[in-house]
């Protein structure tokens, strides 16, 4: 059964996914389906079944399990037909377990709450998949390829473990020919581009957003086959080449705290700065000139 069957590499994102068999061609002898996390993913993603199940066996329409995902990963995904000859043609639907996001703060907190003037951005990372060499890890303002190594890079995922609660980032990919997901936005933590499927990214775009949007800045340096290096800032930045289908292969991201924009204090009228600052100086010659006049008076 396993020689005959129909196998897919899916790329899912970190988190935690329901994998539901919707339905089958064949409502008599359905197909088998079957997943497993890939080798790369060993060790990362986790297969959830019930104490009695088959672990990631789906026999027939109407049943799931749960994939856990510690960072982004890949499964595989094998259909196998029931019976000799029988049908591989299942529909399969992944669905996200979230638990919604939690509403931003109307009041100022006096706990440690992480706000957008307290947050560091050092921790900032960003992992990438690099063809020939696999995924690479580097904190903000670091390079991944780049003038020293370059490679095409193939999808990448940002980290911010302590970002603030009142700010975001959702960035998009984009590739030479179009595919799934090309241009979509895609929030932190989330895996976008392709791997091991040899489709280099040509373009980035990135935006930050929230009510603290306005308090930081992306800066973004980016290397295209064949073109110059290129540096981009703003709360909304996009990366491409010269045609727009140049491979990437080189980036370096960071987030920056802009400088506080609070007025600065408006000075002290002349009256009451500059004029202490004279009598200050000729004090002395001011009250000889008032012995003066006194003397003849006696």
């Amino acid at each position: 059964m396993d020689e005959t069957a129909q196998r897919k590499t899916i790329d899912l994102p970190a988190g935690l996914f329901l994998m539901r068999y919707n339905s089958a061609d064949d409502s008599k002898f359905p197909p088998v389906v079957r997943i497993t996390p890939d080798r790369s993913s060993v060790g990362s993603c986790e297969i959830l079944v019930g104490p009695d199940a088959t672990e990631g066996t789906l026999w027939s329409p109407d049943s799931s399990l749960v994939v856990y995902a510690a960072q982004p990963a890949k499964l595989t995904v094998a259909v196998s037909a029931q019976r000799p000859g029988g049908s591989t043609a299942a529909n399969l639907k992944f669905e996200p377990l979230t638990q919604g996001t939690p509403p931003a703060p109307q009041f100022q907190s006096s706990g440690p709450m992480i706000s957008s003037g307290s947050a560091a951005v050092d921790d900032v990372r960003i992992l990438a998949h690099v063809a020939g060499i696999g995924d690479l890890s580097e904190r903000a303002n670091a390079w991944i390829a780049g003038p020293m190594a370059p490679a095409r890079i193939e999808g990448f995922c940002l980290y911010w473990p302590n970002k603030p609660y009142d700010i975001d980032i959702n960035y998009a990919v984009k590739f030479a020919r179009p595919q799934r997901g090309d241009g979509q936005m895609v929030p932190l933590g989330t895996y976008a581009g392709t791997r091991g499927r040899a489709l280099p990214l040509t373009g980035v775009t990135m935006q930050l957003s929230g009510p603290a949007a306005s308090h930081y800045m992306l800066t973004a340096e980016a290397i295209f086959l064949g073109a110059p290096a290129l540096r981009v800032t703003g709360q909304s930045i996009k990366l491409a080449g010269p045609s727009g289908r140049e491979p990437l292969v080189g980036i370096k991201l960071n987030i920056e705290p802009l400088v506080s924009q609070a007025p600065a204090p408006l000075p002290a009228p002349a009256a009451t700065v500059a004029a202490p600052v004279q009598r200050t100086a000729g004090r002395v010659r001011v009250f000889r000139s008032r012995q003066n006049v006194a003397k003849p008076a006696g």
